[in-house]
């Protein structure tokens, strides 16, 4: 790729003016603005809830060039990735639900679900970090407001939409073959504005085949309509990988970067397009809609297995919403309505397997009310019905084999919560009760009987559902800024799969409950430190597993980091992360002894030499050994692991044009 550098930025600065509004809210404080408590822009959402933000300057500061590993330094996250340094396949886990976590922490990028309707990982290829303007993590069900898959939270990526004139390109190298080029441009001006992206990293990979390479293509164009805006979001993305494998335990002790597929691989490639409007329609009332589609083709080369698969995902959606400000006898109050449709669909291809597809449609009403009772004082009631149809098909085996298998469900599920908050001068505190659900996904439709030994359509696989309170608040002392939340939450018909029967089943009720803190101290004006703990009890209340703790799920975890500004002589940080030890996987019965612990240190260093700045990074500093997933498989008679990367070093030359 070739960039005119000062000629390319010059000419963008050249078409726009940077007086227009999107210009000027690029200057206000990020940390002001919340989209996911109320799915509208508001500077104090008063809402009962455990929320943080990732500011952009957060996200340089922290030693990390991928977005899980950015997340994974706040309170009550916990990341799993099973390859490579980029991120690609990493699991996302708000309030410990271990082996389903990308099935109960719903991940958005403006708004827009991340989470495939089957059990794929996310893409995380398509949000290159360069792109992002705040990560807002609000933990505990999200259900109400956005359905589906939020039981343990929500993650709503905001990505940079504004039109302020810049241009910059980064180029990075490392070690195991790690190379990386970012570019992005954006201008505007009283018209409209418009921001593209592009991201391109590749790497070698720390173990024997885990190369990795994506590549991302986004952006966003928008025209102002009075006070309102139409606008198109947009993504084209593509990624690859070695599939090196998980490694039993005696290979696992005597080489980590050993492979026990050598020649595995896979690759997929996607899109997303989605035009929306924000529109106040009145004084008292906004619109906002958006509707997307998106498309995504994975393809896999199982040599170890000798297998091959092709999967293709499509998704639409329709998404609009009212903000209604009113009074509500002579109180301040404001209330959301919304719908929400999802129409998506599978079509999973094997060489050495049946063909597979699955459908599924999702429409859900919701609401939102806040009222101000007082000045200090504000009562949240939300609700929420939606109905979920879905159906499923697998092709015949050979007749004398295995028939083929049909069928279809439609469920209905309604969730509502109710919370209260005050705000004093430097300190808020809330507490909230409310209920969540979540659907099966579609591969989850997938069962198989043990005594025909036939398909069967998990037909009576029953939506999970349960119960959550919260009570939680932050303070400000000078210097120090404080957040805290205990909440407990009780689930019933908990979907997951349980090897002992080798299928998909809803467990007995299970419990979690739990602290979360995090404090922000400034010790002096160039030195800051970032505190977070997380303690969590997951464990089954009932049934034959009763007092099991929930596989995969740490009691314990805390990120210390400190950032240090010298000034002319650089900016520095240092981020201890510790996971405390977890059930292996599947060990349900916890009889399979504990996944070790881990701690690891990452450092970054920076020096802003205008217009360039450089960055060094040295990742797991101390050449820490761990895996983030192991698990105990009663098939190999075994345990297996995922081995995380040794220590690398990367270093970044970013220049910026002016």
């Amino acid at each position: 790729m070739h960039f005119r550098h000062r000629a390319a930025a010059l000419a963008i600065a050249a078409l726009f003016h940077p007086s227009s509004p999107a210009a000027a809210a690029a200057n206000t404080d990020e940390a002001a603005v919340i989209v996911s408590a109320t799915r509208f822009a508001e500077a104090d959402p008063r809402v009962p809830a455990n929320i943080s933000v990732v500011t952009r300057e957060d996200i340089r500061n922290t030693p990390a060039f991928d977005l899980p590993a950015v997340l994974r330094n706040h309170a009550g996250i916990d990341v799993r990735p099973l390859y490579g340094s980029l991120g690609m396949d990493a699991a996302v886990d708000l309030r410990g639900f271990g082996e389903t976590a990308a099935s109960n922490t719903l991940i958005l990028v403006d708004g827009l679900r991340l989470n495939p309707i089957d059990m794929g990982s996310i893409s995380w290829s398509a949000v290159p970090l360069e792109s992002i303007r705040r990560i807002e993590i609000i933990r505990g069900a999200g259900t109400v407001l956005y359905g589906d898959r939020a039981s343990g939270g929500v993650i709503n990526i905001v990505t940079d939409k504004s039109g302020r004139p810049r241009a910059a390109v980064t180029a990075t190298a490392g070690s195991f073959g790690h190379r990386g080029l970012d570019a992005h441009g954006a201008a505007g001006n009283d018209t409209g504005y418009f921001n593209v992206f592009a991201h391109h990293a590749e790497t070698g990979g720390w173990r024997r085949n885990s190369q990795q390479d994506q590549q991302t293509l986004s952006g966003r164009a928008g025209f102002y309509l009075g006070a309102g805006e139409v606008f198109v979001d947009w993504a084209a993305y593509k990624d690859s990988s070695g599939l090196p494998g998980y490694l039993r335990r005696a290979a696992w002790r005597a080489d980590p970067r050993s492979s026990a597929s050598p020649d595995d691989w896979q690759k997929r490639d996607g899109y997303r397009l989605r035009p929306g409007v924000k529109l106040p329609l009145t004084d008292a009332l906004t619109l906002e809609a958006e509707l997307s589609a998106e498309r995504e083709d994975q393809h896999a080369n199982y040599v170890s297995f000798g297998s091959r698969s092709d999967r293709a995902k499509d998704m639409l959606s329709f998404t609009p919403r009212l903000r209604l400000r009113h009074g509500l006898g002579g109180l301040a109050s404001e209330t959301v309505f919304g719908l929400d449709h999802y129409d998506g669909d599978v079509d999973a291809r094997y060489t050495t397997a049946p063909r597979q597809t699955a459908e599924q449609t999702s429409t859900a009403v919701y609401f939102q009310n806040t009222t101000n009772l007082t000045g200090a004082w504000a009562v949240t009631l939300g609700g929420r019905s939606q109905r979920m149809e879905q159906s499923a098909h697998q092709d015949a085996y050979a007749a004398w084999f295995s028939p083929a298998m049909d069928g279809d469900a439609t469920r209905r599920r309604n969730a509502w919560d109710l919370g209260a908050s005050y705000s004093g001068g430097n300190w808020r505190a809330y507490g909230k009760i409310g209920t969540t659900f979540r659907f099966a996904n579609t591969d989850e439709l997938f069962g198989f009987s043990p005594i025909l030994f036939v398909p069967v359509f998990a037909g009576d696989l029953r939506p999970q559902h349960g119960r959550i309170g919260e009570i939680g608040g932050s303070a400000g002392f000078g210097p120090v800024q404080a957040r805290a939340a205990l909440y407990r939450m009780n689930i019933k018909d908990e979907i997951g799969y349980d090897g002992a029967l080798g299928a998909n089943v809803n467990f007995d009720p299970t419990r979690r409950q739990g602290l979360e803190a995090e404090l922000d101290w400034r010790i002096v004006e160039s030195l800051k430190a970032k505190l977070a703990y997380a303690h969590v009890d997951a464990e089954f209340r009932s049934g034959p597993y009763d007092g099991r703790r929930v596989p995969l799920v740490p009691r314990d975890k805390a990120t210390v980091q400190l950032t240090w500004d010298a000034g002319r002589a650089g900016s520095y940080a240092a981020a201890v992360n510790h996971v405390g030890s977890r059930r292996y996987s599947g060990d349900f019965n916890n009889v399979r002894g504990t996944l070790s612990g881990y701690t690891t240190l990452d450092l970054q260093a920076a020096w802003n030499l205008k217009p360039w700045t450089v960055t060094a990074r040295l990742l797991n500093a101390l050449d820490k050994r761990y895996a983030p997933y192991a698990g105990y498989s009663p098939w190999i008679a075994d345990h297996y692991y995922y081995p995380a990367d040794g220590r690398s070093f990367h270093l970044s030359a970013r220049y910026d044009f002016k």
